[in-house]
């Protein structure tokens, strides 16, 4: 299986290559066009902040390959969010695959969102075999409001949000699976299912 993981100036990458290496599967990091097109996944992890990594994929028109691909494709913690129409992270306009903006967490709490919460009323195949109530880790600042459509999985800190998020063969996830353990695995599992 041929998986590309989108390369676009953002973090945490490594640990999603490694994730991926422990399921058996050698993924490329790349951020050419080809690679991307002809791939028969792909992926878009990171952390980082909104409007620079817009403006890298804007650079190297990325941002336009990205909303014409369609295979499976799985956005991760900062990929979820770039996957939405709109981030108040510096005022950023996104992909707009998902009708959702993002939203920075109240101050009226620990911020960022770091640790294990749980999710809730997930649906779909990429949540197949994980139960309601499993954990998952998050690190984050700002979230994806819950869409009534799209939304296929919760989770509550501070406020209720989406988890996940589902749209054709766009698939999203504000938590890091790679560093949530057996439901992590399970998810990015269902992902190279699907």
């Amino acid at each position: 299986m041929d998986v590309a993981i989108i390369k676009y100036n953002s973090g945490n990458v490594l640990s999603v290559l490694y994730a991926l290496e422990r399921l058996g599967i050698n993924a490329k990091l790349t951020d050419d066009v080809e690679e991307i097109q002809k791939a028969d996944k792909v992926i878009f992890p990171g952390q980082g902040e909104a409007s620079s990594a817009m403006r890298y994929l804007r650079e190297r028109k990325l941002d336009q390959l990205i909303k014409e691909l369609k295979q499976p494709f799985f956005g991760i913690c900062l990929g979820q969010q770039l996957l939405c129409e709109y981030s108040e992270e510096n005022d950023t306009e996104c992909l707009g695959i998902f009708p959702v903006k993002v939203k920075r967490f109240p101050p009226q709490d620990k911020v960022p969102h770091v640790g294990w919460n749980s999710l809730q009323d997930t649906k779909g195949p990429l949540l197949e075999g994980i139960n309601e109530h499993d954990y998952v880790y998050y690190v984050h600042s700002y979230f994806a409001e819950i869409h009534p459509e799209f939304t296929i999985g919760k989770t509550h800190y501070i406020e209720g949000f989406s988890a996940l998020l589902h749209k054709d063969n766009f698939y999203a996830m504000q938590a890091h699976p790679e560093k949530s353990s057996l439901s992590g695995q399970k998810i990015l599992t269902n992902f190279l299912n699907l």
